[in-house]
């Protein structure tokens, strides 16, 4: 068993690039992210977003940006709509929610690529959420935010051309939380049906009960995490008050949810928390699929895609998801 702060080992390939990581990089500065450092991480964002001709894909790819209502007296919310540029539809579709440590954004471009290769090989229209993110907006601005995208999106199902029967979520670290949140508050308020949920390395427990939870010196570290929930929740992490559709690993129940996949690095700060709450999904009954890729950590498909441990985890999440839009 790891001490604490030390990780597991890395795989050879994603420590090359870790290492060779410049001072300067973005990926540099989510490793021991405190407070001071979060505008300088919204700056390196906001350079990575995809232009306009990105999106297309070359014409395979129709988008839209749409505004509707936030929650009640909260600002407007930016959806990106992404749809096949062939077909009639009712397409699937994938309500997406871009990763943020629950502080970085607010962009619905942010983390898109991997979605827009699901538009394309899948032909689902995807829907991207822009949301608010904390210390600005704390709990519960961002998940109340991604929920009234959901239910706008199911609402306006013919209008997107989007089968209302075949939505899932899927998200991206804070937004992988966020989406295992908004499904949570889905199944509660009796909200839109989801067939499955896709959970990419996600943010889920503010509590560091774990070994994994304490690892230090990677990607969105223990520092890192730390900062991203005590934004989020300010005096309230680690208390008793914390609600589960905030860090979802508070959630005693866990039935009721769709068919579920998860995955984590090895060396990822939440790989424990992903697996005790693959596993208590499990118990209830439902369908999961879970994988922690030895030797990986967090953000190590952008940090080394070329690696064979970035390509078996995009293989595997893509088998998934072709399976899940093939199954209604």
């Amino acid at each position: 068993m790891s001490e604490s702060g030390s990780y597991s080992p890395l795989d050879a390939e994603i420590e090359m690039a870790f290492r060779a990581l410049a001072p300067d990089s973005p990926f540099f500065a989510i490793v021991g992210l405190t407070p001071d450092g979060i505008a300088r991480v919204r700056e390196g964002a906001k350079m990575g977003r995809p232009s306009d001709d990105s999106l297309r894909r070359g014409g395979r790819v129709e988008f839209e940006e749409v505004l509707i209502p936030g929650p009640l007296g909260a600002p407007d919310i930016e959806l990106l709509v992404l749809r096949p540029a062939v077909g009639v539809g009712p397409f699937p579709c994938v309500y997406f929610i871009h990763g943020s440590g629950m502080v970085v954004g607010e962009s619905n471009r942010l983390g898109i690529d991997e979605a827009l290769n699901w538009v394309e090989e899948f032909g689902t229209v995807v829907v991207s959420v822009d949301y608010r993110v904390a210390p600005e907006n704390p709990h519960p601005a961002p998940v109340e935010d991604c929920y009234a995208g959901l239910v706008w999106t199911s609402e306006n199902a013919d209008k997107l051309s989007i089968d209302p029967d075949r939505i899932l979520i899927a998200g991206i670290s804070g937004g992988s939380g966020l989406a295992a949140g908004t499904a949570l508050l889905s199944r509660d308020r009796h909200g839109p049906s989801l067939t499955h949920q896709v959970l990419i390395c996600p943010m889920l427990d503010d509590r560091e009960l774990n070994v994994s939870s304490k690892f230090d010196g990677v990607i969105w570290d223990r520092v890192s995490n730390q900062t991203g929930w005590s934004a989020l929740l300010g005096d309230a992490r680690n208390g008793a008050d914390v609600r589960p559709y905030a860090a979802p690993s508070r959630e005693q129940d866990l039935s009721g949810l769709p068919s579920t996949y998860l995955d984590a690095g090895s060396s990822e700060v939440f790989r424990d928390e992903v697996i005790d709450y693959a596993t208590r999904i499990a118990q209830t009954g439902t369908a999961v699929e879970l994988h922690i890729w030895s030797g990986a950590m967090h953000a190590s498909e952008l940090l080394a895609p070329q690696a064979e441990a970035t390509k078996a985890a995009i293989a595997a999440r893509t088998s998934f998801m072709r399976r899940a839009l093939a199954s209604h």
